[in-house]
């Protein structure tokens, strides 16, 4: 037990000032969140969708801490081998040093500084392994003569004892008191090295976010918009349906940073680039300066089950992406704009979406506020009418006009459709799946959306019965969800209800039901109620 103790202390000691050290070399460096890097990169397309589904915007506070519980009974295994088997100790710790460098170095613009944090700690907790377990050691140790004993009964020490022999009990101590002796001094090391852990880890991402971007967005002035998003009718609220504007604290967060990119938008640059006659370099400054407009857009996540949260909506401010392209003048051929994270994820759009006229945006602005950083700040991409993957890219630092066919972004190598228009959805957002209801009148109310055609028609079904028509909530715009109420007489019982929606195009939402992957979920979503 306590050997096994002694091993997780020792990991805990190399995690906690890694991240210290992190705070130099950068956080992606940190051991933890260079593994989980890794992993987000070469997780199968099934085990990313499970993770999503099972732990939503938590996913990566799930994988955090599932590689925290790993490392926790690796180390443990460590330190029991280290009572009997020094050496082979020794080759686990370095196994985690290998690891921890090579995911590091893996990271987008990692020079050799990033092997440092893992490199320090491993060094730490090869020094802080041999002195508890020197400690776990004599923990059955009494008076000198069983000391002897012990020791050359595991072939660790002799009848001399040697010079790693903790300090031999006073002559004519009792067993048992030196025990107690043992154990104290043994907990007294191993809360030490606790206290080590926990303090420069805390201390490690304290310091991070003191170097964070967050005093430099306080002090964002927005400019104002050139057009304002026309103003919202007091009828585009269904009762009982989710907000209308999704608030920024709320808005779900799907993508693979880890540690959301600190950006400092005076370094901040935009490259335009690749197969264009003109290529382009634009400063924050700069692009503060250019016309800006306002547009209401619902963002959609390719991950969004049927019925699920992976949707918001939202004010941006931002200047149209198309007007940049064209001062960019792409090559004939240029079909796809590859967008690149300042982390180095790619995403790939089609350019001739990206100037067909619609409110494709390089925002700065989300409901009236500067980015939050989680959400792209300084800059992202925001693109009516296709899934995040490939038009959303937040901390966006490069844009390369590129083709198809040359060129295959972050999610395509890893099984998703290689472009990812929004599928024309819908959610009845109460009553609830597995809801109460008294007798009579009820409002089953949702939203349904088909981003940048619109909504014209949303039909609710009681059990098996006809499809009824939803009265719809003033539209916004066709690039936002929109949102519907139906009254039901409800009867005693347990009943199903289920929606669907047509677009303007005339096209009904299929039935067939469809995973995630690779280009978005279908099917009707449903609920069971319970009236009583």
């Amino acid at each position: 037990m306590r050997a096994g103790l002694s091993g997780v202390a020792a990991a805990a000691v190399a995690v906690g000032v890694a991240e210290l050290v992190a705070v130099l070399t950068g956080p992606l460096s940190a051991p933890l969140l260079a593994v989980g890097g890794v992993v987000v990169d070469h997780v199968p397309p099934p085990v990313k969708d499970f993770g999503v589904a099972v732990f939503g915007v938590h996913d990566k506070t799930a994988l955090i801490t599932g590689t925290a519980i790993l490392l926790a009974v690796y180390a443990y295994a460590v330190g029991v081998l280290a009572v009997r088997h020094w050496r082979i100790a020794l080759a686990g710790i370095g196994l985690f040093a290998v690891v921890g460098v090579a995911s590091a170095l893996t990271r987008h613009d990692a020079g050799l500084v990033a092997a440092l944090p893992t490199l320090v700690g491993a060094g730490l907790a090869v020094v802080v392994l041999r002195y508890l377990v020197e400690l776990a050691e004599v923990r059955g140790a009494g008076p000198p003569a069983e000391r002897v004993l012990v020791g050359a009964s595991a072939g660790a020490r002799t009848a001399t004892g040697s010079a790693d022999d903790p300090p031999t009990p006073r002559a004519g101590a009792s067993t048992s008191a030196y025990r107690m002796e043992s154990r104290r001094r043994f907990l007294k090391a191993l809360g030490i090295a606790g206290g080590v852990a926990v303090v420069s880890g805390v201390a490690g991402r304290l310091l991070t976010g003191r170097r964070a971007v967050t005093k430099a967005r306080s002090e964002v002035v927005l400019p104002a918009a050139r057009q304002s998003a026309p103003p919202l009718s007091a009828g585009v609220q269904a009762p009982g349906a989710t907000p209308f504007i999704s608030p920024n604290r709320n808005f779900y967060r799907i993508d693979t940073a880890l540690y959301p990119p600190q950006v400092d938008p005076a370094t901040w640059q935009l490259k335009i680039h690749g197969m264009v006659r003109n290529p382009i370099t634009i400063t924050w400054e700069q692009l503060l300066q250019r016309p800006m407009i306002e547009r209401y857009v619902t963002l959609t996540c390719v991950s969004n089950e049927v019925g699920g949260d992976l949707i918001g909506n939202a004010l941006w401010l931002g200047t149209p992406i198309k007007e940049l392209l064209d001062e960019a003048d792409p090559l004939p051929g240029a079909d796809q704009v590859v967008q690149r994270s300042v982390d180095g994820w790619t995403c790939g759009t089609p350019t001739s979406i990206l100037r067909d006229g619609r409110d494709a945006l390089l925002a700065v602005g989300m409901n009236g506020e500067a980015l939050p950083v989680d959400h792209g700040f300084p800059v992202r991409m925001v693109v009516p009418g296709l899934y995040g993957y490939v038009s959303a890219c937040k901390w966006i630092t490069e844009i390369e006009l590129s083709r198809f066919a040359d060129f295959d972004a972050y999610w395509v190598p890893r099984g998703w459709a290689q472009q990812g228009p929004i599928k024309t959805e819908s959610r009845i957002d109460t009553p609830r799946d597995g809801a109460s209801r008294s007798a009579g009148l009820v409002t089953v109310a949702g939203v349904a959306w088909a981003q940048h055609k619109g909504i014209a028609k949303v039909e609710v079904q009681v059990d098996d019965g006809p499809w009824a028509e939803a009265t719809l909530a003033a539209v916004a715009s066709a690039d936002t969800w929109r949102q519907w109420s139906y009254p039901w007489q409800a009867s005693e019982g347990e009943h199903t209800l289920r929606v669907r929606a047509t677009d303007t195009f005339g096209q009904t939402q299929t039935s067939t039901p469809a995973s995630p992957a690779p280009d978005g979920a279908s099917g009707w979503h449903s609920v069971q109620v319970n009236v009583g």
